[in-house]
């Protein structure tokens, strides 16, 4: 798939063919933020990871000079800036998946708002907007994705919630993988997003 941006020109197309065109390009710009989006907090989640890791065999090692400042109490004995800092970075990163995944559930919601007004105006016998399609196809398209979405966005705000308070590193492994692959977006994604594209001439037949 292609990492540009999509900017749809459509002259000629109706008020509802042009808007479904527009709702397709949105659909390829904000999955493609989520995908870079998506790198950053692999890398963010990876160095907690390891510095969880080695903070955890460091302690091992010092706990007799942990005893010997424990006089200072100025900061917690676990305290670490440099974790504070990505586990801050992980966090704004799931924020804007947040405002994407509300953008998506704006598609949906006009998408199904147009094919509503298509149907209301010429019933189940509409003329395909572009080539094959039926206009509530492109509604079914954007449920499938927004489904998908959600549930990965519940699945990075558990990893955000719980990777920093993770002292076993097999668990610290099973976040980082399920972050980095997105096991709820599904191939299928792929297909239905370049289908839409294709259906709307965003992509060459």
């Amino acid at each position: 798939m292609a990492g540009r941006s999509l900017t749809p020109k459509s002259p000629g197309l109706s008020v509802s063919a042009r808007k479904i065109k527009d709702n397709a390009a949105d659909w390829h710009n904000l999955i493609m933020k989520w995908e870079t989006l998506n790198e950053n907090g692999f890398t963010s989640a990876t160095k907690i990871m390891n510095i969880k890791i080695a903070t955890r065999f460091k302690d091992k090692l010092e706990i007799e000079c942990d005893n010997v400042a424990s006089n200072d109490r100025s900061m917690p004995p676990d305290y670490n800036v440099e974790l504070e800092e990505h586990c801050t970075e992980l966090l704004r990163i799931f924020e804007n998946m947040t405002k994407i995944h509300q953008k998506m559930e704006k598609l949906c919601s006009t998408t199904k708002g147009i094919c509503d007004l298509e149907k209301y105006h010429h019933g189940d016998h509409r003329t395909p907007l572009f080539h094959t399609w039926p206009t509530s196809y492109f509604y079914e398209a954007s449920v499938k994705l927004l489904e998908m979405y959600s549930e990965e966005l519940k699945l990075k705000q558990t990893v955000v919630q719980e990777i920093a308070h993770t002292a076993d590193q097999d668990l610290l492994m099973v976040y980082l993988s399920s972050w980095l692959y997105q096991p709820y977006i599904e191939q299928s994604s792929r297909v239905i997003l370049e289908s839409m594209l294709l259906e709307t001439g965003h992509r060459s037949l």
